[in-house]
């Protein structure tokens, strides 16, 4: 069985498997300040190589939002980085779907490279202001799920995904994110 834990702190400081980057579909890097971006300068050239590769193989019209892909991590205490990309919040245009595919894409690719911890960040609730309490229901519920499917899936290689993942870990980088994390992990426990 999988944990899931919470952790108040910086990504780009945390010793895991994979760190899930919520990267623009560029995957060039964002503002510095940004998760994107410290990731990216904390990293270094090795991951901007990566991601250069990645565009000019794979991705050359950007990689999609809520679609994931992973590279090096360069010169953070990770094996890999996996860049994901989230939506713009939008009132008037429901895309739900789309965060909680950041979030199950990538911990499909994590599966598929066998790693064993995950680090996710609070995907959309920055630059893209998505609400923080919505955003929060909506990342643990789709962990718990993709999670639970993988470990009753008939298929053996799905079983098999469900346990290579032994920490799935939320770095919620303020008090009032991880409190919001906090309730929504509380409130399926209860």
């Amino acid at each position: 069985m999988t944990n899931l834990t919470l952790v108040l702190g910086d990504l780009t400081d945390q010793r895991a498997d994979a760190l899930v980057n919520p990267a623009n579909s560029g995957l060039v890097g964002g503002s510095p300040g940004s998760v994107d971006g410290t990731i990216h300068a904390r990293a270094g050239r090795a991951l901007t190589k990566a991601c250069r590769e990645l565009r000019e193989t794979r991705y050359s019209h950007g990689l999609a939002t809520g679609q994931s892909a992973a590279t090096t991590a360069g010169r953070l205490q990770a094996l890999w980085v996996i860049h994901t990309v989230g939506p713009h919040w939008d009132r008037y245009d429901d895309r739900s779907s789309l965060l909680a595919s950041c979030y199950r894409t990538s911990l499909e690719v994590a599966a598929e490279l066998g790693a064993r911890t995950v680090a996710l960040p609070a995907i959309s609730t920055g630059i893209h202001q998505w609400p923080l309490d919505h955003a929060a229901r909506i990342a643990v519920r789709t962990v718990r799920e993709t999670l639970a499917a993988w470990e009753t899936a008939e298929k053996p290689e799905r079983r098999a995904a469900a346990g290579t993942i032994e920490e799935v870990r939320f770095v919620l980088f303020n008090r009032r994110t991880y409190t919001a994390f906090q309730t929504a992990t509380a409130a399926r426990e209860r």
